[in-house]
């Protein structure tokens, strides 16, 4: 298929072009980018982008598609097609399905899943320890020649220091990053939200900073000491922004990943028992949002992620001591970090598309994330000016669980291309 995307500001974070121009697109692959190209071909599609950012496809490091087993949740080709429509060319699945991804045959059948009916890519992770039990290691190796891009406990922590040390000398064999899920589980003590004013307020049990910050601290420690590559999810402490940022200093191999939900979104917006507040790790205060945001600002966090955890809304009319923690990201992440992030001069254009697509590849070492002559054609164009309501019914995902329901925001995706084919495209 022969696209010409015409008139958008291109954006390509690689070698910082930032132009007004078009791109061509045929047999999956960028052939020329130009202020006015001509073509000798009549295209099979023209895309209008003026106004719009034209960058690489947007790569998200932290789904959760339920699949296999959860699959009333979600599943591979409902949360691809969910990641489409919100600009995704690339996700990455975390392995605490039903039964985990813990082996070389079940990271087999999500990714022959998705390659046969998802219309974007779809990478699976595998999980570290067996059943994520934390007893066993996983079939780490087995696992890697499947063609897993990391490996993480998501969900948990392994709380055996030796064991994870173990699976991480294993990944810096295999220049494979570990994605951590900092939680010390015996410091969470049944918590539902941050532990502050508000937790008292609701009367609902809380979650400290500590809970966090302390595993993450021990798996920096552990990457400087192992040589693995860590990334840790998620991060949602001002603490957590400054290991980061030592780590950096001293040129370890630690990256870190903030959610649209955390830079938005503090304790204080929680004003009753819902369980769509209700995510892991949870909202903080004031001051950790907004270290998080200069963290971004600064470059000290690598990463914007979605943790899209979908569930059924059966299960989020619980109490929020009851429910699961999570909600869906997917279709909401382009348009807070448009409206929260870039129009208000925390980010440049340039660094949404470092953060959204460019640093993600590089923490996979992808080849993806960049609008280069001769690179895989993935592209998302974006209207910044659009405004509109986050609205569930219209979301693709089977999960409706978000706190943004109702929102206004600024900034939409009107078209995602993965592979040279259009896959979404705003009516």
């Amino acid at each position: 298929m022969k696209i010409i995307v015409r008139g958008g500001r291109i954006l390509n974070p690689s070698d910082k072009t930032d132009i007004i121009g078009d791109l061509y697109i045929e047999d999956g692959v960028i052939k020329e980018i130009g202020e006015t190209l001509k073509t000798k071909e009549t295209p099979d599609k023209v895309i209008n982008a003026k106004g719009c950012y034209v960058m690489p496809g947007l790569i998200d490091l932290h789904v959760h598609l339920r699949d296999p087993g959860l699959t009333y949740k979600e599943d591979v080709v409902t949360g691809a097609k969910a990641g489409a429509k919100g600009g995704f060319t690339t996700i990455l699945a975390m392995p605490n399905t039903k039964p985990v991804i813990d082996s070389p045959d079940r990271v087999e059948y999500v990714h022959n899943k998705a390659k046969t009916l998802a219309p974007i890519h779809v990478l699976q992770l595998g999980a570290v320890t067996k059943q994520q039990k934390g007893e066993e290691l996983a079939d780490i190796e087995g696992m890697i020649q499947a063609g897993i891009p990391a490996i993480s406990e998501d969900g948990k922590s392994v709380m055996n220091v030796k064991l994870y040390k173990e699976a991480m000398e294993i990944a810096a064999r295999h220049d494979i990053p570990v994605f951590a899920h900092c939680e010390d589980q015996n410091m969470v003590n049944g918590g539902c939200v941050n532990e502050d004013a508000k937790s008292r307020e609701l009367g609902l049990p809380g979650i400290s900073n500590a809970v966090e910050d302390v595993i993450a601290a021990r798996d920096i420690v552990l990457a400087k000491e192992t040589g693995a590559r860590l990334h840790l999810c998620h991060c949602s402490t001002k603490d957590s922004v400054r290991m980061i940022q030592l780590a950096k200093e001293e040129k370890l191999p630690v990256t870190g990943e903030v959610c649209p939900h955390h830079f938005t979104l503090t304790s204080e917006d929680i004003l009753e028992d819902d369980a769509n507040y209700k995510m892991n790790p949870p909202l903080r205060t004031k001051e950790d949002r907004d270290a998080l945001i200069q963290g971004l600002k600064e470059d000290i966090i690598d990463v914007i992620s979605t943790d899209h955890a979908p569930h059924s809304r059966e299960e989020k009319q619980q109490s929020m001591k009851t429910a699961p923690f999570g909600i869906v990201g997917l279709e909401t992440a382009v348009a807070l970090t448009m409206t929260e992030l870039v129009h208000t001069g925390v980010l440049t254009p340039m660094q949404m598309a470092e953060k959204m697509s460019y640093n993600p590849a590089k923490v996979i070492h992808s080849d993806r994330g960049r609008l280069e002559v001769g690179s895989p054609a993935d592209v998302t164009i974006i209207d910044p000016d659009a405004e509109y309501i986050i609205d569930t019914m219209t979301f693709l995902s089977k999960g409706k669980n978000t706190p943004f329901n109702g929102r206004k925001v600024k900034g939409q995706v009107v078209a995602t291309i993965c592979d040279g084919n259009v896959v979404y495209q705003k009516d």
